[in-house]
């Protein structure tokens, strides 16, 4: 395996020695801003070109998930472009909300596999490049524009589990008290041309990521597009690809699920990536 260190932003591309690889796959983080250094290093074993790089909170980026520009994606998908052409990104949480939207914009992803996924675009999470975190904006702009999106009720107080704020009633109790900026903000998953993988645990407590992935597959389906949907009723926000290690760290909030269920929640996202990409 050899692996490449990228900087401006920060990040990793990985891929296999000696064998032509077949897929390229970005891999993008949630709201940890990590690089999914691990994933990415696992899925070069097995043959895959796979790259994560923080696209958010590097020197000169938004400090927060905030008015995210999605063309900042591309060089990342170009790289990728470079060594194959089977293209894939594979997101979690708000990366998966990239995924989604990068799925409608960009042909040359043939699979976009959302993980604990979301059916619309929600507002800022942190500052932008102003270092304010109010008024709430989009988290993503197109060409200078953003994006519609859904607030945040700073009427509602985040329950705690545990001693942990758990946002998914947050969530929830915006989407009922925003309802007439849903349908703009819908993510128009029917744009995407590829293979589309939705992944939800049914213990997620940071948002409800089984209802977001059927309201995804529901809207496809209202155009004659199939989806993959995959659910674990136990599991939670993150899940556990097989001979991956259990992510610990980044924001400090409750995940829910348990370990043997975001095992096995991984187990089927792993058979399902083995189907649509042909990996092994």
């Amino acid at each position: 395996m050899w692996e490449i260190e990228l900087d401006q932003p920060e990040g990793l591309i990985a891929g296999p020695s000696g064998v032509d690889p077949v897929v390229g796959i970005l891999v993008l983080s949630g709201s940890s801003g990590r690089v999914e250094r691990g994933r990415v290093r696992l899925l070069a074993q097995h043959g895959m070109v796979a790259l994560s790089f923080r696209w958010f909170g590097d020197v000169s980026q938004s400090p927060g998930i905030c008015e995210v520009p999605l063309e900042g994606f591309g060089p990342a998908i170009d790289r990728l472009a470079s060594y194959v052409d089977f293209l894939a990104v594979l997101g979690v949480s708000k990366g998966a909300e990239a995924a989604l939207l990068l799925g409608t914009r960009d042909p040359r992803l043939s699979v976009v596999i959302a993980c604990s996924p979301t059916s619309v675009v929600w507002a800022n999470l942190g500052a932008g490049t102003d270092g304010a975190s109010r008024p709430l904006r989009s988290s993503w702009t197109v060409d200078g524009k953003s994006l519609p999106f859904v607030p945040y009720d700073d009427h509602f107080v985040v329950p705690t589990t545990a001693g942990l704020p758990a946002y998914r009633t947050l969530y929830e109790r915006s989407l009922e008290a925003f309802a007439p900026r849903v349908p703009d903000a819908s993510i128009p998953v029917e744009r995407i041309s590829g293979d589309v993988i939705v992944v939800g645990g049914g213990d997620d407590l940071v948002w409800p990521s089984v209802r977001f992935a059927q309201e995804i597959a529901d809207r496809r389906a209202e155009h004659g597009l199939t989806t993959t949907v995959l659910t674990e009723a136990g599991a939670g926000h993150r899940f556990v690809l097989p001979g991956e290690t259990p992510l610990s760290g980044g924001v400090k909030m409750a995940y829910g699920g348990s370990p043997s269920a975001d095992t096995s929640l991984g187990q089927k996202v792993w058979s399902a990536m083995e189907r649509t990409l042909t990996i092994g």
